[in-house]
């Protein structure tokens, strides 16, 4: 583990720095590739040093950006103490030498970490067995099917399992190699990088990606009609035998039918609904605590906080104050 450079004789800059090694494969995300060379690179006091390799030195395409020019290839790794693989576009399985030179790289005990859809390519070289591991939202179900073996956490922000760290996307990322230096050099410099970075200072692992869940897209008939009225309604109190009511069918027919649209019972879908209005009007009002949990439907300050961390992994509170650029006070705080 690196130590960071700081005032005093007592305390000399390591030699040699902790080596960080970014993989850039055809496709890579351009902010995912950043985000390691921000965090690690070159700083007052820094113990880190940052090389970019690829598996075919030379000109590396970037999706929906300029290339880039890599001059090191895959020997990089053998020397590296973290290897960091960003996002790409297609997540393709690695090939046969990447897949030895990360594999050679794990064995001798090099911290691999992926960015966004980089666990593809870990777990295509086998390092994800058997691991908790997560990706972009968007990609989780074809990971899981990709790979099985691997353990995938869909919704959390990164996964720490030692030697082996995964994050979901883009800001994620940047939350991952924060939690990095963290670990590494301490939370006052961990705290001073995520300034830097313009970055919330920490953002726990299990935290919930934030991730829209928009009604199913309507199919004409079913109950659609009965959903959109519901959503019109979150902040009245709504009932399985109300619902039946109003879609004219029995209880055990609309629960059903409910579950077969939805994937969800009624309740179960109405909590998770009222949730996403919470989030709405946390990002978007400064409606207190109390206000929020009437307008969502919630009821009280207490059940708002219960089902949202729940659900999210946070406390309402905690999730306005991420979303809050604009600096406004957060009343009534849950």
């Amino acid at each position: 583990m690196p130590t960071a450079a700081r005032a005093g004789a007592d305390t000399p800059v390591p030699h040699p720095p902790h080596h960080v090694v970014v993989l850039a494969q055809p496709g890579v995300l351009a902010l995912d590739f950043g985000i390691p060379i921000q965090a690690f690179g070159d700083w007052p006091g820094s113990p880190y040093r940052v090389t970019v390799c690829t598996e075919h030195p030379g000109p590396v395409p970037v999706h929906g950006g300029p290339s880039l020019l890599v001059d090191r290839g895959l020997d990089a790794l053998a020397d590296a103490d973290t290897i960091v693989v960003p996002g790409l576009v297609p997540p393709d399985p690695p090939s046969p030498p990447l897949r030895t030179a990360l594999a050679e790289a794990a064995a001798r005990g090099a911290r691999m970490v992926s960015i966004c859809t980089g666990a593809f390519v870990l777990a295509g070289a086998g390092l994800l067995d058997g691991r908790r591991a997560t990706t972009h939202w968007q990609r989780t179900a074809e990971l899981a099917h990709r790979y099985p073996s691997v353990r995938i956490e869909p919704q959390v922000l990164y996964v720490d399992e030692g030697n082996v760290l995964t994050s979901a996307g883009v800001a994620a990322g940047i939350d991952l190699c924060l939690h990095i230096i963290r670990a590494d050099l301490g939370a006052t410099i961990a705290n001073q990088r995520a300034r830097a970075l313009v970055a919330a200072p920490h953002r726990a692992g299990g935290q919930a990606q934030y991730i829209a869940h928009p009604t199913p897209p309507e199919r004409g008939g079913g109950l659609d009609e009965l959903r959109a009225w519901a959503l019109r309604h979150l902040d009245e109190p709504l009932t399985v035998d109300l619902l039946a009511r109003r879609a004219r069918l029995s209880r055990r027919t609309l629960i059903r039918r409910f579950h077969e649209e939805t994937g969800l019972p009624p309740m179960q879908w109405l909590s998770d609904a009222r949730v996403d209005r919470a989030r709405e009007l946390l990002e978007g009002s400064d409606l207190s605590m109390a206000a929020v949990a009437r307008g969502s439907g919630l009821g009280t300050p207490a059940n708002l906080r219960t089902l949202f961390k729940r659900r999210l992994g946070v406390p309402p509170s905690t999730y306005r104050a991420t979303f809050d650029t604009a600096g406004r006070p957060t009343p009534g705080a849950a």
